[in-house]
């Protein structure tokens, strides 16, 4: 039920970015041309995933399982830190620069387009990068406690883990 469900998630948040503009390129750089053709069509579209993010957000915090029973994760983070910072201005940079998210990058391959593919392709070795260079997901989650070679839990403890991202100091792993 739960892969259904992410499918069925997934086939609306395409659907949605397909109809609103954001996997043409050419529609999402006009947005972010403030100086020149502006289409302030976009900034519609933000506000409404905006409202639906808060609201579900608001409800989410409140419950300790998902509608399918599993257990509620949501950020624990809240703090701006420079790692944050930086990575919103390189998304902003690659966003302007290509005129593509993530999200609608991944619809926009899946339409064919070549422009996507080179983005999606640069997307992912970024992703090895942050993965490569020893910061998982579990130790952005934990807020940066978690060592080289232990894993955070979702209720933040920390145990070994059994596959540790990139090799240790010299002679170990």
């Amino acid at each position: 039920m739960q892969a259904l469900t992410a499918l069925l998630a997934g086939l609306v948040f395409g659907v949605g970015l397909i109809v609103s503009g954001m996997v043409n390129p050419a529609k999402v750089l006009g947005f972010l041309d403030l100086a020149g053709q502006w289409d302030p069509s976009l900034a519609l579209v933000m506000a409404g995933a905006v409202a639906v993010g808060g609201i579900a957000f608001a409800v989410a915090g409140k419950r300790s399982t998902t509608l399918l029973g599993t257990p509620m994760m949501l950020p624990a983070a809240r703090n701006l830190d420079p790692r944050l910072l930086l990575g919103s201005l390189l998304f902003g940079v690659g966003w302007g620069l290509a005129g593509f998210c993530p999200g609608p990058a991944l619809v926009a391959l899946g339409a064919g387009y070549a422009k996507a593919a080179v983005f999606v392709v640069a997307m992912l070795a970024g992703m090895f990068v942050f993965e490569w260079t020893g910061t998982s997901a579990d130790t952005v989650r934990a807020g940066g406690r978690a060592a080289r070679g232990e894993r955070v839990t979702p209720d933040g403890e920390t145990t070994p883990s059994a596959l540790p991202l990139r090799p240790g100091p010299a002679g170990g792993t």
